[in-house]
């Protein structure tokens, strides 16, 4: 039987430059030059009485501890989308709670970010829809969120993606829904490896040819449009479509392979971010952006350069399933007491994955405590019965 042990701890273990931990000062959020989203997980209640497959049982106080954390690192936080497990465990009414208590916390902190997904998630999955009928959904959640004051990233829509039968209806529906929208949304194309409902999104399978449906709709209504995120997991086709926004329209990449290297940018521009990985290495993005607003290009990729690795292994395919790998990092590093999520999701990836996945956290150096990161590898190893 195969075996796994714990690498030997390096002791010349030193967190990014300085030594120590980064940590800023509570209520003082950093100015960068980048707009910067951290899309946020949600904490699951361990000893909920409830069936873990069915229902969603949250700790909202952990929950919203978290998004603080963020807030106090400079990030925004993107809330209730793909990352809080929307659609695989969390469902609009609980989307609608979160949202409504994330809100309420971030008026608290003048002038911290906070965005809101809308989607039509609330429409009955195995149910033939219309066009109108998806309208209407996404009219439901924008005025929901609208009404608590909260601004709106435009969610892919499974049930859209399923009912369109011509470039024509994503035109249509993305056109009714900004002419209404009273504040600029983002836009979020989420590709088929984070969602495979959402395969052949704008209308072709073929990422490039999509592209052009989704770049017509941005050109129309780019006074709608605060931006666009797109997670294809593919720099070469976010350059191009960066290269193509209209102006005043913001690139968030969602690329959580290539990220360093488009936020940074090239001589024709650059991403901001609206990530998932940003969940789990809050402090190293937020020390980072330091570094690129500053100016120290060689800084920032110092930092974020050896965060890749970690970030390809959480999001290898099947892509979806890697809410698990953020939140395992999260109770690693002692930012919950416990690794149990919504939806008995912390069984969708494999001990060796996780092993690896703490082996490659280390070598980023984003592990906060590295002793107190270990004796959890090792409890959760032992009830493997690999102690």
């Amino acid at each position: 039987m195969a075996t796994i042990s714990l690498p030997k701890k390096d002791r010349s273990f030193a967190p990014y430059t300085t030594g120590e931990p980064i940590v800023l000062p509570k209520g003082a959020p950093r100015k960068f030059n980048r707009v910067a989203y951290a899309a946020a997980h949600v904490v699951a209640d361990p000893l909920a009485d409830n069936d873990p497959w069915l229902d969603a049982a949250v700790d909202w106080e952990k929950t919203i501890a978290f998004r603080e954390y963020l807030w106090d690192l400079g990030l925004g936080v993107a809330e209730a989308m793909d990352t809080a497990q929307r659609g695989m465990g969390l469902d609009w009414n609980g989307a609608k709670e979160l949202i409504r208590r994330a809100l309420e916390a971030a008026r608290r902190r003048p002038g911290v970010k906070i965005a809101c997904g809308a989607g039509t998630d609330h429409l009955d999955a195995n149910a033939r829809v219309s066009i109108d009928d998806i309208v209407r959904a996404y009219e439901e959640q924008i005025e929901t969120i609208d009404g608590m004051g909260g601004q709106i990233i435009l969610m892919a829509s499974r049930a859209l993606a399923r009912a369109a039968t011509s470039t024509e209806d994503y035109a249509s529906v993305y056109g009714r829904i900004l002419r209404q929208v009273k504040q600029p949304v983002i836009i979020h194309w989420l590709g088929e490896m984070f969602d495979p409902a959402l395969g052949g999104y704008w209308g072709a399978e073929d990422h490039y040819a999509a592209m052009e449906t989704c770049l017509t709709i941005l050109h129309d209504h780019a006074k709608k449009i605060d931006g666009i995120k797109i997670s294809l997991l593919s720099k070469e086709k976010e350059i191009s479509m960066r290269r193509r926004l209209p102006e005043g329209v913001r690139m968030y990449t969602g690329d959580d392979f290539n990220y360093a290297e488009l936020i940074a940018g090239d001589e024709d521009g650059y991403s901001d971010a609206l990530l998932g990985i940003f969940d789990a290495i809050a402090p190293a993005a937020s020390a980072g952006l330091a570094r690129l607003t500053n100016g120290d290009l060689q800084g920032f990729h110092g930092i974020l350069e050896p965060t890749v690795p970690l970030s390809r292994h959480i999001f290898k395919s099947p892509t979806r399933f890697y809410k698990t790998g953020v939140v395992f990092l999260a109770w690693l590093n002692g930012l919950q007491d416990h690794f149990v999520m919504i939806g008995g999701q912390e069984r969708a990836r494999a001990l060796l994955h996780l092993a690896e996945l703490f082996r490659l956290a280390d070598k980023a150096r984003v592990l906060h405590d590295p002793d107190l990161a270990a004796a959890r590898m090792s409890k959760l190893l032992g009830v493997h019965g690999l102690a």
